[in-house]
């Protein structure tokens, strides 16, 4: 759908959260203008359109075009766009459509806002109304321009930085639509801007008050009572864009603006960005509200019921979804899966050992002849390898070596569906789940917008940028240094193959505390880890600029002597798949071609066609 033809028709109202039954589906498909002030369930459709484009992935998808995945699937958009095929007119990366519906949408429903009928007959109510949907537009807003920058800025010819075309009023058919790109910084401002605006105008929190004390002074003003404040800005209306939402929104948009690739000409500093993650992490007691089991979110199945909810990890999160899609994906072959999303050796590798070394350094222990012994335990969560027993199954991955059932389909390269690296991917996946046609199973599964691991991450990174690993001179009441300390410890790093801790402790941890340049390492790899398949590696490459173009290497396993059971193993590293990006202007993504050809005052990214 192109922007200047969204005006004022919509075909239906998207159920939402928990506001269904705020407001009534609308009773005729076709309306005009004039219905939303008269009709709340019509103009709030607006903003539920908006909501719907919001650009979260609820599928592993962008990490089998960088280094740490391929997969079976040979005709995905996203291998051919890794494998050479990326072009400004073949962009399977691209938000610029789909969020710039968004901010029409979010556009049209801040000008129409204060004209509606919200609670006419209510002046606190329909006030608070107001300023709720307000609030959550201006979240949106930002939300839509942050994946818009981190897809699209970019440096053009003339060697200014620019994001894309800045557009704060609804837009129709007497409109410019020939309109430049404002610079990132401007962007990165008006975006700063919405964040802010949208906390002023959202609790932090959709929770229930127990009285009207509770209730801020400008609505009790008005004559605001528990049960009304508790209707607009109540529980009911969690999951909803909210104040500690735009917080973060506003901390990942600065992070992004302080990264290698766009601090020259961002005006966000490392500083800024790690004082706006600070912000963000102290509402929760910094890290006195690190959850230590939030690297397993989607595992914990006390806290993935219906019925639970609290989940300290989730800062935002999409809507519990009843199925087994991921798994019928991502299960190997013997499991009835697809084995679709196959980990590199290059992430396995990444892995240190369980005493924190990693696993290139000679104080680590690593066998290459055993290399799955006394890893990180993050390892055995996130990747299944050889060997490993799941689901009650042993998974074999090797070549040519057939399972108790005489079957090798999760072999090496042994089907459509088998492993093309030696892995299967583990995370995000439940192993109550069957996709067996004969017994059929689903579960509950959450997928994460925001988790506060991520705004740790963020964290850590600004902070050690800017002040070193413990460096705290703004009195923060933490550094980079004490977070990856944290998440290191969650891990299990630091113990023998028991789970002891060791008496030096996490060593390697403690060598990097010294040293600016190691931390940093550490940090990024730590993310990582932390983050694998769950659709960020491909920007973090692109904004630290580090190599895009790392060969993807696979492990071939076989036995030494193939006619003795007992043989030992031979562990090969092989490679699986080329990736042909070019540094020199693929860390910056394209406007979309027909968009240039289309509007002359639309300049392109820099290499870019």
């Amino acid at each position: 759908m192109k922007t200047r033809n969204i005006i004022f028709y919509l075909i239906g109202l998207f159920a939402f959260c928990s506001c269904d039954d705020m407001f009534e589906p609308a009773d005729e498909n076709n309306r005009q203008e004039d219905a939303m002030y008269e009709e709340s369930k019509y103009a709030y459709g607006l903003l539920m359109y908006a909501y719907d484009r919001l650009p979260y992935l609820t599928t592993t998808q962008t990490d089998i075009a960088t280094d740490d995945a391929v997969t079976n699937l040979t005709t995905s958009p996203y291998v051919n766009m890794a494998t050479g095929a990326w072009a400004s007119d073949n962009n399977p990366m691209s938000q610029w459509d789909n969020c710039k519906d968004g901010i029409q949408y979010v556009n049209l429903s801040l000008s129409k806002v204060e004209k509606v009928k919200w609670a006419p007959s209510a002046r606190s109510k329909q006030r608070m109304f107001i300023d709720r949907l307000k609030g959550e537009a201006l979240g949106l807003r930002a939300v839509l321009y942050y994946y818009l920058l981190q897809a699209h800025g970019g440096y053009a010819d003339d060697g200014v930085l620019y994001g894309v075309p800045l557009l704060t009023a609804p837009e129709d058919g007497s409109s410019d639509f020939n309109q430049p790109r404002a610079t990132f910084a401007s962007c990165v401002k008006q975006c700063f801007a919405d964040c802010d605006s949208a906390m002023a105008l959202l609790p932090i929190d959709y929770v229930d008050v127990d009285s009207d004390d509770e209730i801020p002074e400008k609505y009790l003003a008005l004559g605001a009572q528990k049960t009304g404040y508790n209707l607009v800005f109540g529980a009911r209306s969690r999951n909803l864009m909210s104040g500690k939402i735009a917080e973060a929104v506003k901390a990942q948009v600065a992070l992004l603006a302080a990264s290698p690739a766009f601090r020259e000409q961002s005006g966000v500093t490392s500083a800024e960005a790690a004082t706006l993650c600070a912000n963000v992490l102290k509402r929760i007691g910094g890290l006195e509200g690190f959850d230590i089991s939030g690297n397993t979110w989607y595992k914990n199945k006390t806290k993935l019921d219906p019925k639970a909810t609290e989940m300290p990890e989730m800062l935002w999160r999409e809507d519990r979804h009843n199925n087994n899609d991921q798994e019928k994906e991502n299960f190997p072959p013997t499991l009835y899966g697809n084995g679709r999303v196959n980990p590199s050796q290059n992430l396995v590798d990444a892995f240190p050992m369980r005493n924190g070394w990693p696993i290139s350094d000679p104080n680590s222990g690593y066998d290459s002849q055993d290399p799955y012994f006394n890893r990180d335990p993050r390892l055995e969560n996130n990747v299944i390898y050889n060997g490993m027993t799941f689901k009650k199954t042993v998974i074999l991955t090797g070549a040519d070596m057939p399972n108790d059932k005489n079957e090798t389909n999760d072999n090496l390269n042994n089907t459509d569906q088998s492993t093309r690296t030696g892995y299967y991917l583990k995370k995000l996946l439940r192993d109550d789940v069957s996709v067996n046609p004969s017994s059929n199973l689903s579960q509950q599964h959450i997928y994460p917008r925001i988790r506060y691991t991520e705004i740790f991450l963020a964290f850590a990174e600004a902070a050690n940028d800017a002040w070193g690993p413990e460096g705290d001179p703004t009195g923060i009441g933490f550094t980079a240094y004490d977070v990856i300390k944290a998440i290191r410890n969650r891990a299990g790093l630091g113990t023998d193959e028991y789970g002891r801790p060791l008496a030096e402790g996490d060593a390697y941890l403690e060598e990097c505390k010294s040293n600016k340049d190691k931390m940093t390492l550490l940090i990024r790899n730590e993310r990582r880890l932390e983050l694998c398949f769950e659709n960020k590696r491909f920007w973090d490459l692109r904004r630290w600029q580090m190599p895009i173009n790392e060969t993807v290497m696979g492990m071939k396993i076989e036995k030494i002597d193939p006619d003795k059971e007992d043989s030992p193993l031979k562990y090969t590293r092989i490679e699986v798949e080329n990736r042909d990006f070019d540094s020199s202007y693929q860390w910056y993504g394209p406007i979309p071609k027909g968009e240039v050809l289309k509007w002359s005052n639309l300049k392109q990214n820099k290499g870019w066609q």
